[in-house]
């Protein structure tokens, strides 16, 4: 079965977070499914730059009237991965993050640029590659949000004869919605008739993630509890009504990692590769990390590493609340990150009044993201929603213990080290709740009580090294969907 996917995002290519892992490891995840799956993904520099050594491609159509001027779609291959870049430089020849520009703005008109990318994800959907056509589109994020309108309203790029594929939504974030004026609709080809509540329209603006919520014949998101949560007022982000009416269309498959890539026996970012068998490697790893962040090289201190953006959403600001009583106690921190301004001064001012017990780095870098990872203790996720999250799958496959809020795909991967699950042998991590910097510090306490008896510390890290992260699972998840939607073509 062909299968496009539609995401503005894709690893190795262009990465800000997790939704680019999942689009990069999920054709590989499908193909032992009997899936083919290809990609569809804006040409920015960075891209063009990335897969320069993959040869020219194959321009498969020309896009004279693609929204914002002619672009065209160009398939490669690249690492495996089955690709079709949308070459529009009108619209995505801009330096830096896909999405900001460089005042960290977004874009004035990112509405028309990703507009554009729905429109162009319909031409192909519709058949502008002669040699390939899919029975199903999968759009992620609000970026593709506008793809399962274009279909379902028969609106856009001409179509060729045959039958419309069926369409997938995934909302990795539901707080990411893509909100534009209402005057796109015009110049995105799509019908004014279309701009109302039962359609297009959300409180006065053109709603993309909305739009994909409405018209896609089936929804999904990245964990069971989140996929309950969001049709909550608490957390709906104002489309709980909508997700509601829909429940019957909508489920959780949660996200998987690309076990080859990260994998501690295997990573080359590490001082020391180590299995679940020899997890005494694991201390080099530690060691090291201390030497570059400048904290005390001391093996019995227990270290927890945050690997996130420093945002509110993230619970950054209850972690600096909380982070003095576990450094009282003899902890240690390792932040990496970048996010809000005033979150990004507050923690450099803690590694500065803390040397030695916490070290922060201000940025993003693959390689220091498995150090952390492979040198770290436990890792910290106090996020007060998290639709899935990765970190704490890496931690997992690390024996990095995660420390986690209760919420979201937390719930669904973390099993807190209550009495039972210890006894039982099963116990993978912290959980806690409700979401508040007290909850968070009496979680840290008991994290350091358990490093402190270190025969219970290895086996809750031999039980979350056993623990499956990988994509098996949730692919063959993904594939029966597929397979169920187009039977009912």
């Amino acid at each position: 079965m062909r299968v496009l996917s539609v995401a503005a995002e894709l690893y190795p290519l262009v990465k800000t977070g997790g939704l680019a892992d999942v689009t990069g490891a999920l054709p590989a995840a499908l193909a032992a499914s009997g899936i083919e799956m290809r990609s569809l993904l804006p040409a920015y520099p960075v891209v063009l730059e990335a897969t320069a050594g993959a040869g020219p491609g194959v321009v498969v159509a020309e896009l004279a009237e693609l929204p914002g001027g002619p672009g065209r779609l160009r398939r490669i291959d690249h690492r495996g991965l089955a690709i079709y870049l949308l070459e529009a430089p009108m619209l995505f020849a801009r330096p830096g993050n896909p999405y900001t520009g460089p005042d960290g703005a977004d874009w004035a008109d990112n509405g028309l640029r990703f507009g554009a990318f729905a429109w162009a994800a319909a031409a192909l959907a519709r058949g502008a590659d002669p040699d390939w056509r899919p029975a199903v589109v999968h759009a992620h994020d609000w970026q593709a949000g506008l793809l399962p309108a274009y279909l379902a309203l028969g609106a856009g790029p001409r179509a060729t004869t045959g039958p419309r594929p069926k369409t997938v939504m995934t909302v990795h974030n539901l707080a990411f919605q893509g909100q534009f004026s209402p005057a796109l609709l015009a110049p995105l080809g799509l019908p004014a008739a279309a701009y109302t509540t039962g359609g297009l329209e959300y409180y006065g603006s053109l709603g993309f993630l909305k739009a994909g919520l409405f018209y896609a014949d089936a929804l999904t998101t990245v964990s069971l509890t989140y996929a309950m949560e969001i049709q909550t007022a608490e957390q709906g982000m104002g489309l709980h009504g909508l997700l509601r009416a829909r429940a019957a269309d909508l489920s959780g498959i949660v996200n998987g990692i690309d076990e080859v890539v990260w994998n501690p026996a295997t990573d080359p970012h590490l001082v020391a590769r180590y299995a679940a068998e020899t997890l005494d490697a694991k201390a080099l790893n530690k060691r090291a990390l201390q030497e570059r962040l400048g904290l005390a090289p001391e093996p019995r201190a227990l270290l927890a590493c945050v690997i996130s953006r420093l945002t509110y959403q993230k619970g950054m600001d209850l972690l600096l609340e909380a982070a003095a009583g576990f450094l009282d106690k003899g902890g240690q921190l390792a932040v990496l990150g970048v996010g809000a301004p005033a979150l990004e001064v507050a923690f450099a001012d803690l590694a500065a009044a803390r040397q030695h017990q916490v070290g922060c780095v201000l940025g993003y870098g693959e390689p220091l993201s498995h150090l952390f990872q492979g040198g770290a203790d436990a890792i910290l996720v106090p996020s007060r929603f998290e639709p899935c999250g990765l970190t704490q799958l890496y931690g997992l496959r690390y024996g990095t213990l995660p420390i986690v809020a209760r919420t979201g795909g937390l719930t669904d991967t973390v099993i807190d080290a209550n009495h039972a699950a210890l006894a039982m042998g099963v116990a993978t991590g912290l959980q806690f709740v409700p979401v508040t910097a007290r909850a968070l510090g009496f979680a840290l306490e008991r994290a350091l009580d358990l490093f402190a008896d270190p025969p219970t510390w290895r086996a809750m890290q031999q039980a979350a090294m056993r623990q499956p992260v990988g994509w098996r699972v949730s692919a063959e998840r993904y594939a029966a969907l597929y397979r169920r939607l187009a039977a009912a073509q």
